[in-house]
């Protein structure tokens, strides 16, 4: 089947169309065509992500990125439409609330065919809920120009199924399964019994562990995001073997429980600035920052190594994914990946770097799973857009 995937639930406006087969058993995807904007530059300025911007963005830009999916996958066809000017005031209806949406839909396509589409998946939650509703409304317009089911599909199993995609080590994801998540917004622990079934086990119970990479990088007077950063001056402070002087907490760390707190290591952070620097950090040297970084992610890794170890020695699962965007930092990648060296016949999973942040391949790829465990969804589908959390616990 041929699935129309939009996301758009925080700075990323990504539509790609995937083909997917197989069903559960042997799932197998092949990528028809993809289209992302990176909204990063824009928020710059403002240390993060600006919600109502974010809106704005995704706005402008889905209706140009929907064309070149269809383009790349051959299936933006020409052809006159009849459509009466009520049914154009139905769909304007729809996008009421996203400005400058129903004319950059209505021009660029109204006298294109419908395509050889047999479902649009959107993110329908969790994320920003001003950018989530950008999304959510375009994929109904088009599912009411096109008469195409719509699918909504939760982010975190997005992040779970993205290692479906590109599945280098062409071993299978056996359950029962473990899933990490960590990102910008998230940071979860989540037993899997099966797909479609998941059951979060613990979470952060303030900042997520992205976020707190990004505010720390602000005290530091770094750029956003901060993750990049925070990672290249803590691999500094390895390489040249600074002197090790900063000294800060691991959160929760014996909290006998399987939830993170992020927050009071920013504290700690803050609290280091001000004792050493007068509280600015234009009084720290590029030596004084990277000892600084160099502990944060140290402290960071030794609880998420250590909250899933624990995970790890509770549930005996076969399957160790690891998703979300943090995971791009390489010594954190590399702890994750050494799990199979202490658990045997443990099979750690862990996307690409492209498939580890937020895109809209991973949500087309958790909308076939939906769509294999409950086939009536592809004609009715107006509780599932609206709910989002199909199979969590």
């Amino acid at each position: 089947m041929k699935i129309l995937s939009i996301e758009t639930s925080c700075d990323e406006t990504a539509v790609s169309i995937v083909e997917a087969e197989g069903g559960l058993d042997s799932p197998s995807f092949k990528v028809l065509g993809n289209a992302l904007f990176s909204q990063i530059a824009i928020h710059k300025e403002y240390g993060g992500v600006y919600p109502m911007l974010a809106k704005r963005e995704h706005a402008k830009n889905l209706a140009p990125l929907l064309e070149k999916s269809l383009k790349d996958a051959g299936l933006l066809k020409n052809q006159q439409n009849n459509h009466t000017e009520e049914f154009w005031k139905d769909v304007e209806n729809i996008l009421s609330r996203e400005e400058g949406l129903f004319p950059a839909l209505k021009e660029t396509f109204k006298d294109i065919d419908k395509p050889n589409i047999d479902a649009i998946s959107v993110t329908s939650g969790p994320g920003l809920e001003p950018a989530l509703w950008v999304g959510i409304s375009f994929a109904t317009a088009l599912g009411k120009l096109w008469n195409i089911p719509v699918i909504g599909v939760n982010h975190m199993e997005g992040h779970i199924a993205s290692v479906l995609i590109e599945n280098i080590d062409e071993r299978k994801v056996e359950f029962p399964a473990l899933a990490v998540l960590i990102s910008g917004g998230h940071t979860e622990i989540v037993k899997i019994n099966s797909w479609g079934k998941y059951k979060v086990i613990g979470q952060t119970v303030d900042d997520a562990v992205g976020e707190a990479f990004d505010k720390v990088a602000r005290l530091l007077g770094l750029p956003y995001p901060g993750g990049p950063e925070i990672s290249r001056l803590a691999e500094k402070a390895r390489e040249e073997n600074l002197p090790h002087t900063a000294k800060l907490p691991r959160p929760m760390l014996h909290s006998n429980n399987l939830n993170f707190s992020f927050s009071g290591l920013k504290t700690a952070v803050l609290y280091y600035i001000r004792d050493h620097f007068s509280g600015s950090f234009e009084n720290m040297n590029e030596e004084n920052k990277s000892d600084l970084a160099r502990e944060f992610e140290d402290a960071v890794i030794d609880v998420l190594r250590e909250k899933t170890n624990e995970a790890l020695k509770e549930n005996n699962v076969k399957t160790l994914i690891v998703g979300g965007g943090v995971i791009a930092n390489k010594k954190l990648k590399d702890v994750f990946i050494d799990f199979e060296n202490k658990y045997s016949g443990l099979v750690v999973k862990i996307p690409t770097r492209g498939l580890a942040t937020d895109n809209s391949l991973m949500i087309a790829v958790a909308a076939y799973i939906n769509t294999c465990l409950y086939p009536e969804i592809l004609t009715n589908t107006k509780k599932i857009i609206a709910k989002g959390n199909l199979g969590f616990e």
